[in-house]
């Protein structure tokens, strides 16, 4: 079965790809001729992930979906949420946004976090949302090498850890992406 993602970051398909069952083709937008930004206007990562999929869906007529995620911050009361990739400027600077949030917490000891991830999937005209949540905290500074965004600075509960210090099949077991992926994954094997 082909599908799409719709997605230009390369790293969060190679991080989905390796999730997925191997019966299914996946293609990104850049392997189905879509080059352009699909806007994200909406309020919410629902509504995000619902326009992305909605845009593919409409304009190419593929089966596809499409996820939003956002890094919750309790003490910050939620952002970065929907602007967590450009938190600190339209330059989707993963850097600037480490540091934005690193600075804004600096005298904060509540550093409870979560990392919340919604799938939007369309196929033959109908539109499923799936949800993972992994909640954790915000280190005091980067660690670690691996994954993207927000990695460097995000200690899930239970581990001592960051995102980025762990391997993407390790992350991909306990991550918000991982637990909506598996949620998909789970409804496509019953389609």
């Amino acid at each position: 079965m082909n599908i799409v993602f719709a997605t230009q970051n390369q790293n969060k398909a190679k991080e989905i790809q390796k999730l997925l069952p191997t019966k299914l083709v996946v293609k990104t937008l850049s392997e189905i001729g879509c080059h352009e930004d699909i806007p994200e206007t909406a309020p919410n990562l629902e509504g995000n992930a619902s326009l992305k999929s909605l845009y593919v869906a409409q304009k190419f007529d593929m089966n596809c979906f499409a996820d939003d995620t956002g890094l919750e911050i309790e003490a910050l009361n939620g952002e970065p949420g929907v602007y967590s990739a450009r938190y600190a400027g339209d330059q989707k600077d993963s850097n600037d946004n480490m540091d934005l949030v690193l600075e804004k917490l600096k005298d904060e000891s509540n550093r409870k976090a979560q990392f919340r991830t919604v799938i939007s999937l369309r196929m033959n005209g109908q539109e499923v949302l799936f949800e993972g949540i992994v909640k954790g905290n915000i280190r005091s500074e980067r660690s670690g090498v691996e994954g993207f965004g927000y990695d460097p600075i995000f200690e899930p509960e239970g581990f001592d850890v960051t995102f980025a210090e762990m391997s993407i099949e390790d992350k991909n077991k306990i991550s918000h992406r991982g637990k909506a992926v598996q949620k998909l994954i789970a409804y496509l094997n019953n389609v």
